[in-house]
């Protein structure tokens, strides 16, 4: 199943129609709502666990780093995706949300996840 993003505002995204108030991962035909951090504004390995460890990596992992783009990613992040050749995308929500829609449309295996606030 594609899950196109309808809408995104600071705090808040609608996925397929459905309103998400709490930061969400989506992975393998699945929202999962409520997608924690080790640490609120910075993106660590194990945050990713949901999207890693599946029989099929995506492609591209986009990140979705916040309203004003805070959160940041770790080097740990973005030196393991580039060894299991997973594009990263990391940008402030808004763009990301755009980008995944685009993606998702031209057939690519994407994987993304959004931090809403910040």
């Amino acid at each position: 199943m594609v899950w196109l993003i309808d809408s995104y505002d600071f705090g808040v995204i609608v996925i397929d129609g459905r309103r998400y108030t709490s930061d969400v991962t989506i992975s393998r035909g699945r929202v999962l709502d409520g997608w924690r951090r080790r640490e609120g504004h910075r993106l660590y390995l194990e945050d990713l666990d949901e999207v890693l460890k599946v029989e099929t990596q995506p492609e591209v992992l986009i990140v979705g780093t916040g309203y004003s783009g805070l959160m940041e990613v770790s080097k740990e992040v973005e030196e393991a995706l580039r060894s299991r050749e997973i594009e990263l995308i990391a940008q402030p929500t808004k763009r990301a949300c755009q980008t995944l829609n685009q993606l998702l449309r031209s057939g690519r295996r994407v994987a993304a996840t959004f931090h809403l606030t910040c």
